[in-house]
């Protein structure tokens, strides 16, 4: 999968060279400099029947719209990455947080519903088995 991507970014950075070169024909632009322009634009279409051979390679690949808003802004896309991790996390703590509340809770309702309705939960902890208040 690797040499795939090395062969994307072969393609793009050759095709960026051939633009970065066309630029500078076209800025200082001289009547003799026709040919160099022309084959120049012939490179550029090549260029991007090759990047395309390389798209019908990774076609299998989603990326998410946010990578790309994050490289618009001028930001490295494995920020992405590490900020939906520190994220997971966050929202990790916050579910387990909520889990050991609700277990604490659970755990001390039996307990007090023990006090006032014990042939109750004397069937219910039958039905559920002793270790229903864990």
């Amino acid at each position: 999968m690797a040499e795939k991507f090395d062969n994307l970014e072969e393609h793009l950075e050759k095709f960026i060279e051939n633009i970065r070169q066309l630029g500078i024909i076209v800025s200082d632009f001289q009547p003799s400099s026709q040919a160099g322009l022309n084959q120049k634009l012939n490179f550029m279409i090549s260029g991007l029947q090759d990047i395309e051979k390389c798209r019908q390679q990774l076609h299998e690949i989603n990326v998410p719209l946010e990578v790309f808003e994050y490289i618009d802004q001028g930001r490295n896309p494995q920020l992405y990455t590490k900020e939906c991790l520190e994220r997971a996390l966050d929202r990790n703590e916050q579910v387990k947080g909520k889990i050991d509340t609700m277990t604490k809770f659970k755990s001390l309702l039996i307990s007090e519903l023990g006090k006032v309705f014990p042939e109750e939960m004397s069937k219910y902890k039958a039905i559920h088995g002793e270790d229903a208040p864990s």
